[in-house]
């Protein structure tokens, strides 16, 4: 009976152990480029409920296990890593115990911006501008990998889907490891929305369209949401969306007020001339332009102004909008 009792346990402790080594070694298979950082000062514990939240691990409790046995809990390094999404545990373990790239910084892409001033910023940070614009020109290379995009016009670009953030780089880094960073990024934090795009019947393209103009319109969230129920309610009656961040989109000029002739120049972005939404994103909004198109501030305004001072100026009738124009613009 004891015999059998410890062969037992042998069989069971080599189960274990087999299973084991088998999570500890066997890569990840999550998207890869995702950022982590551990902050000076955090415990094991800390680490592995943040690297469990992000996916990067699968099972804290090999983790936790492996680090405490190897006595190298107080030699994980603080910063900022960059890892591949098929990396196992020992090799992660391997990674925050010699530390982050000694070349590691950051780039901020900002909300707001479109691909070309993207691209010119990232030209400084020595990430090459025109293989980043190459990249970013079609949504064939990476449908198939983000549905998002799927709805994306066959002519049309990746405008609108480089997720504005902070992202982590180094001296590897290249232009398409950046891009696979921004639209991993889209894909975690636009998930919260997939469910209500469906509810609503409408499709990210459309949705991502017009938080780009709300952004690039107003920069606070609570006018984004008043001013995503005017769209609205114009997109629904068939009326001009009016607004002059698509002319500035087209003409590159970036003025508060475009002027008559600018008004008048035949362009599909043109909202003035033409109803409806633009062909596509002008811009890459941010997660709060994308929340006010879905979750919109009902309001009895059609009309609105951003006055000299950044104010946001409401009117529910033209005539009323054309005196707020005269006292605010003048």
């Amino acid at each position: 009976m004891i015999k059998r009792l410890i062969k037992f346990l042998i069989f069971i402790s080599i189960v274990v152990l087999a299973w084991f080594w088998w999570v500890l070694n066997t890569g990840n298979d999550v998207d890869g480029g995702r950022q982590f950082t551990i902050e000076s000062g955090q415990g094991v514990n800390a680490i592995s409920q943040n690297l469990y939240e992000t996916d990067l691990i699968k099972n804290k409790f090999v983790f936790e296990t492996w680090i405490l046995a190897k006595k190298v809990q107080s030699n994980v390094l603080a910063g900022n890593y960059v890892f591949p999404g098929d990396i196992s545990i020992s090799r992660l373990i391997n990674t925050i115990l010699n530390g982050p790239d000694v070349n590691d910084g950051s780039v901020t892409l900002v909300e707001g911006w479109d691909r070309n001033m993207m691209s010119q910023y990232l030209d400084k940070q020595g990430i090459s501008a025109d293989e980043f614009l190459r990249l970013t020109a079609s949504p064939d290379a990476w449908e198939s990998i983000y549905d998002f995009l799927s709805d994306v016009p066959p002519t049309g670009t990746l405008e609108g889907f480089i997720f504005p953030d902070t992202y982590f780089i180094n001296s590897k880094t290249s232009a398409e490891d950046l891009v696979i960073k921004t639209l991993n990024n889209f894909n975690q934090k636009v998930l919260r929305f997939r469910e209500e795009i469906i509810k609503q019947d409408t499709t990210f393209f459309d949705v991502v369209t017009l938080a780009s103009i709300i952004e690039r319109e107003v920069p606070n969230a609570v006018d984004k949401k008043m001013i995503a129920d005017i769209f609205l309610k114009r997109l629904e009656i068939g009326m001009a969306l009016q607004s002059d961040a698509t002319i500035n989109f087209f003409t590159g000029k970036g003025m508060t007020q475009p002027t008559y002739a600018d008004l008048e120049i035949d362009s599909p972005y043109n909202t003035y001339k033409y109803a409806g939404l633009p062909p596509g994103p002008i811009a890459s909004p941010g997660e709060d332009s994308i929340e006010a198109v879905l979750y919109p501030t009902s309001n009895p305004y059609y009309f609105f102004l951003t006055s000299h001072e950044g104010e946001v100026i409401y009117s529910k009738t033209y005539d009323e909008h054309l005196d707020n124009k005269a006292i605010y613009l003048k």
